[in-house]
């Protein structure tokens, strides 16, 4: 049974970079999966910021692309989200999932294993 865990800081100042990092228990993040990170920001549903799979290729949202850099370290097995220049509409509570090709992107946690989310708020 794989488990994530999210950590990181719950507060970032405008202009900061939101720094995360998701440890992975239970299988290796080399495997041919999508380690993805995801946000809901209130009252809002779903969106995927990206993933790096399991050969370490990248991929981020069209959206968020300039903002957003995903890295891996394979020796503590986890794989991190830095997002620069955040402002207060990058207040969400963000998750880190193991999902494969067909479940990325979908609307619910239904699917693959996530963590539990941890609240960011971007705050002066």
């Amino acid at each position: 049974q794989v488990q994530l865990q999210e950590s990181g800081p719950g507060l970032v100042k405008p202009s900061q970079t939101l720094s995360l990092t998701c440890t992975v228990s239970g299988g290796s993040i080399t495997t041919n999966v999508y380690w993805s990170w995801i946000r809901q920001p209130p009252g809002k549903g779903l969106e995927w910021i990206g993933y790096i799979a399991g050969s370490g290729i990248t991929y981020y949202s069209p959206s968020l692309k300039s903002r957003t850099s995903i890295s891996r370290d394979t020796s503590k097995n986890q794989f991190s989200l830095q997002l620069s220049s955040v402002t207060p509409e990058d207040t969400a509570v963000y998750y880190c999932a193991r999902v494969s090709a067909t479940q990325y992107g979908s609307r619910s946690r239904s699917w693959g294993s996530w963590g539990q989310g941890t609240q960011v708020t971007v705050s002066s």
